[in-house]
């Protein structure tokens, strides 16, 4: 991925891509736990004003009435679902509600992600499938031509091998069956771009490379490890003398851990003035993790990434079952 000037292209623009491509496919039902304040629910309202989702609100009736009618939010058209006024009951519903064929997405409200989570990972009700969970941050960041992923910065704190196989398979099925494109360029990112036994990271990076030779990560193109540099910056890898089909253009960012993944999804925003889209994938549906610093926009690129990808499954589904 070639670095642009920042003013050649208006910061959005691919969000707008992603909006209209959701606009473009049948609305996604989708349940949202415990929108009790007003950028939760005006995510949600807006969401659905945009037909990219038809709303399930699900949460205490009365809390989510008074923050609609305190800030002027129509929830008319949306189906409400009254539950006691505790973040638990919210997103145990939300989860049942799913297991019910009620919803093919599930999106985060104003609760704690902890106890959205808990609720999803729940080994008894929970909506594990055989897959790891993993996040991925879809940062449209303007000084780049092409939207980056960033994975995992939220979920998983010290990925070993086996889970990192999962988190790449996520990433790379998300972008080659909601849209992206095909056969994205993954990075896998380390302190250095040689294998060394001081950084196990490096090791792994190399493991996972020769893990998609035999196939047991598929669908895309990986190399590492890869410093960040050299992963994003063409020149930076040429004057290091990488020759890939990945460095200097990678798609999906593979960080070594949680914590490098996050400082590097919140340096892209603030410093990079990038916006993130959110998306929890390996459960039986997307679920749509949102911050309170969201902004609306990045709130409604997070229901589209998750409306396409349920979309990509449904359309999946009867070949499947054939």
């Amino acid at each position: 991925m070639s670095a642009m000037p920042a003013d050649t292209k208006p910061p959005g623009s691919k969000y707008d891509r992603l909006i209209a491509a959701a606009k473009g496919v049948p609305t996604v039902s989708t349940v949202v736990a415990h929108p009790c304040d007003e950028s939760s629910l005006r995510g949600a309202i807006e969401s659905a004003q945009a037909g990219i989702i038809k709303a399930i609100l699900v949460g205490p009736a009365s809390r989510i009435n008074d923050v609609a009618a305190k800030h002027g939010l129509n929830i008319s058209d949306c189906e409400l679902i009254d539950t006691p006024p505790t973040e638990a009951a919210a997103a145990t519903r939300a989860v049942q509600l799913i297991h019910e064929g009620r919803g093919e997405a599930l999106m985060k409200g104003s609760l704690h992600t902890d106890e959205i989570m808990r609720a999803v990972t729940a080994k008894e009700g929970g909506l594990r499938t055989n897959r790891r969970i993993s996040h991925v941050f879809i940062m449209d960041v303007p000084a780049y031509a092409e939207t980056v992923f960033v994975t995992d910065a939220a979920i998983n704190i010290f990925p070993d091998l086996d889970v990192k196989r999962d988190i790449i398979q996520n990433a790379v099925d998300l972008f080659n069956q909601a849209g992206f494109g095909t056969t994205p360029r993954v990075a896998i990112l380390s302190a250095v771009e040689t294998v060394t036994s001081k950084i196990p990271s490096t090791i792994e990076a190399a493991a996972l490379c020769k893990m998609a030779d035999r196939k047991q990560i598929t669908g895309a193109l990986l190399d590492g490890p890869l410093a960040f540099d050299n992963a994003i910056d063409t020149e930076a890898a040429r004057i290091k003398g990488i020759k890939s089909e990945v460095a200097g253009k990678a798609q999906i960012l593979v960080v070594p851990d949680l914590e490098s993944g996050n400082m590097l999804a919140k340096n892209l925003a603030y410093f990079a003035k990038a916006d993130g889209a959110g998306i929890v994938l390996g459960a039986r549906v997307p679920v749509v993790l949102t911050s309170r610093a969201d902004s609306a926009r990045s709130r409604m690129a997070s229901a589209a990434v998750a409306a396409l990808m349920a979309d990509a499954r449904r359309r999946k589904a009867p070949v499947a079952a054939a």
